[in-house]
């Protein structure tokens, strides 16, 4: 192709001496044409893909351009003279439509080459893929190599090369090929994991976060990936210079380093008696009492004692233990919490093949001792978040719920010890996400018959227990499987009506977490729910004589939920005289309490002319209601304001306000800016139905300029 100076060599001579000034402008735009155009096809031509990927979009925004003209030239009054000479062709259209002629074609080959190669290159990217998950990384990394060779500019080759290069520890050629996947993308994640990932291998701590910053700052949803990555450089930033430490201990000559190398090396003969080994691991765990000699017996090979040592392995993993075989089995878990209290062990440890098999069997075993060290040794993971994630990532916990709950059974520190660490575990969403599978097959039947023997169990534990299982609800999944089961159902208010009879107070602890339990589930409406809502209801109103507050108060917040779901429980809860009762806790204050006390007198006030009646008789005019209406809760003034205009269909009702401010209360919370619109509906609401049954507090309303509010309010009076 001709260069730009080649082009202005073959310029005419007789050109140049042309007098016309018009045929010499147009040539000379002509030539800076010539100009631009063979800069574009250098470009397209270009080693660097940003250069080729710009002239690539600048050929074809012309090419749109020229197809664009040639539409609107089709379409215009072909008769149109030229009155240019005809003897002189306007070389600048010629060599124009030349040029773009040709880089068009040239385009089209292109598209073709690129969509035949992308072709090409998928196909050797699955062919790595394939290679990789059958961990021939050797193979997956040529696929992705031969995909490149087809395709230069394909990020995932690079990454997917990078996670073959990791896998062989070739961190360097990793961290090359994720910076090349960015130069292709410059927001592609996996590189930079990946990135992060090689520079940890290769200690370099500060490269390595610095890549997960790039990461979160490119998609902050990323959050836990963040915190999982950082994490993980910090504890092996740990690693290393608590190893540091222990070389520097066991190189100056310090017996406490010494001797840790020394038990291990003792330990390690074969063949001796299993009390031999016994007393081995029982000096050995005294010797543990810093982080030196943690290190040091994880940089000795420490728990290659229960693979390599067929004596104590066979100790450890029998499924029926002889006296020895239990007193071992105890040694090596009280060992275990002396060497995995709080670093890099703690991991080491659950990613054993024994270790990770056999907890929870040793959970379930017979043996006391046993079940008291391994829960013992779980509570060293549960209660800290790092330990947990270990215990999610490299547990199947899926049967983790049933086994824990059942040792509210038992009579010792097991039942508290349990508890506590379900109660570390529900923090983990991904553990919830494992007792979805077999809640309602294992857990709940296990719990439900708990309940139903609250008076034989350790009720403290079983109190914990309860809460344990009121904070699981928060999933909604497992929510719906314990509210649509009848039997548990039953066990809460069998539960519940022990409460006069075992006047204990851990028995009560447990009917006030059974009572949070119900409220939590009171979230969905089923049929069983409504079923039992005339039972429930009637429990509840047995606890408002109880001399314990927060029984009374979760009691009431019972109702306020349980009567949304039965109007046969409304009726027979005001035949109870719930009314009077609500209006007696509103009086005496407590804003919990005073939320769910009106709640439940506006659910009854809404069904029921009795109610409407007895809070008119109850509340003279409207005291109570009036002084809510000023309270701070959003919630608690928009059910007052809604009480309020429920009530005031009773004949009289209005007319008692007449000399109250009520006017000025309402019309202040109807206008108002609450970001509970149902504030400003239900008090706009009242104030229609006010004026309505008492048109005298329209000369009021008329006082305060609040025409215009009603107005706007009779919409929701004809729709309420």
């Amino acid at each position: 192709m001709a260069t730009p100076q080649t082009l202005r060599n073959l310029r005419p001579p007789a050109m140049a001496a042309l007098p016309d000034p018009q045929q010499e402008a147009d040539f000379q735009r002509f030539l800076r044409r010539v100009d631009d155009i063979s800069r574009l096809v250098q470009g397209l031509s270009s080693a660097d893909s940003a250069v080729r990927d710009a002239a690539i979009a600048e050929t074809d925004r012309r090419l749109r351009e020229r197809q664009g003209s040639e539409q609107s030239a089709a379409a215009a009054d072909r008769t149109v003279i030229n009155t240019r000479d005809p003897g002189s062709v306007n070389a600048e259209a010629v060599h124009t439509e030349g040029f773009l002629a040709a880089l068009e074609k040239d385009a089209k080959e292109r598209a073709k080459r690129r969509k035949r190669n992308e072709r090409l290159a998928n196909a050797l990217k699955e062919k790595g893929n394939d290679a990789f998950r059958k961990g021939d990384y050797s193979t997956a990394a040529q696929r992705y190599t031969d995909g490149l060779q087809k395709l230069k500019d394909m990020p995932e080759l690079y990454t997917n090369r990078a996670q073959a290069y990791l896998k062989m520890h070739e961190y360097g050629k990793a961290i090359d090929d994720c910076k090349w996947a960015l130069k292709c993308n410059a927001k592609c994640i996996k590189a930079y994991f990946l990135m992060g990932k090689a520079h940890l291998a290769l200690k370099h701590y500060d490269e390595s976060r610095q890549c997960y910053q790039n990461l979160l700052q490119i998609d902050p949803q990323k959050e836990s990936l963040f915190k999982d990555c950082m994490n993980e450089v910090n504890l092996e930033e740990k690693r290393m210079q608590e190893e540091d430490r222990a070389m520097k201990a066991f190189q100056s000559g310090k017996h406490a380093a010494l001797s840790i190398k020394d038990l291990l090396q003792k330990l390690d003969r074969p063949d001796q008696n299993i009390l031999y080994y016994i007393g081995g691991i029982q000096v050995l765990t005294g010797a543990v009492k810093e982080c030196t000699e943690q290190t040091l017996f994880r940089t000795n090979n420490g728990f290659s004692i229960i693979n390599d040592n067929e004596v104590i392995r066979r100790g450890f993993c029998a499924e029926r233990k002889s006296t020895a075989e239990v007193d071992l089995c105890v040694s090596l878990l009280s060992l275990w919490q002396a060497v995995c209290a709080g670093n890099e062990n703690q991991r080491l440890l659950l990613t054993h093949p024994d270790v990770n098999a056999q907890l929870s069997e040793l959970l379930c075993s017979g043996g006391v001792e046993i079940q008291k060290e391994t829960l013992a040794l779980i509570a060293l993971y549960s209660d800290n978040e790092n330990g947990r994630r270990l215990l999610v990532r490299h547990q199947d916990l899926s049967r983790w719920l049933q086994i824990l709950v059942m040792f509210v059974n038992s009579t010792d520190a097991r039942a508290s010890s349990a508890m506590s660490i379900l109660s570390d575990l529900i923090q983990e969403e991904k553990f919830k996400a494992q007792c979805r599978l077999t809640f309602s097959t294992s857990a709940l039947p296990l719990f439900t018959q708990l309940l139903a023997s609250a008076k034989l169990v350790d009720q403290a534990a079983l109190a914990h227990c309860i809460g344990i299982m009121g904070n699981l609800c928060a999933d909604a999944a497992i929510r719906v499987q314990m509210a649509e089961c009848n039997e548990c159902w039953q066990a809460c208010l069998q539960l519940v009506d022990g409460c006069g009879d075992v006047g204990t107070p851990k028995y009560r602890e447990c009917v006030f977490a059974v009572l949070g339990l119900m409220m939590n589930l009171l979230l969905e409406s089923n049929s069983v729910i409504q079923c039992l809502a005339v039972d429930i209801s009637g429990r509840c109103m047995s606890l408002l004589r109880d001399q314990d507050g927060r029984i009374v108060t979760r009691a009431i917040g019972v109702l306020s939920r349980i009567l949304a779901a039965s109007s046969l429980a409304v009726e027979e809860a005001v035949k109870g005289g719930v009314v009077k009762k609500m209006i007696k806790f509103l009086k005496a204050g407590g804003q919990t309490t005073s939320s769910y006390a009106l709640k439940t007198l506006s659910i009854c006030t809404r069904g029921s002319r009795q109610a409407q009646e007895e809070v008119v008789k109850s509340d003279k005019k409207f005291s109570v209601l009036l002084k809510l209406l000023d309270s701070e809760n959003e919630m608690i003034v928009g059910n007052a304001a809604f009480c309020l205009g429920q009530c005031l269909v009773v004949p009289g009702a209005a007319t008692s306000l007449l000399n109250s401010n009520i006017v000025m209360a309402l019309l202040k919370h109807a206008g108002g800016d609450a970001a509970r619109t149902s504030v400003q509906e239900n008090a706009a609401i009242a104030l229609g139905k006010l004026c309505v049954a008492e048109p005298r507090h329209i000369f009021q309303l008329r006082e305060l300029n609040g025409m215009a509010i009603l107005n706007s309010s009779m919409k929701y009076v004809h729709s309420s």
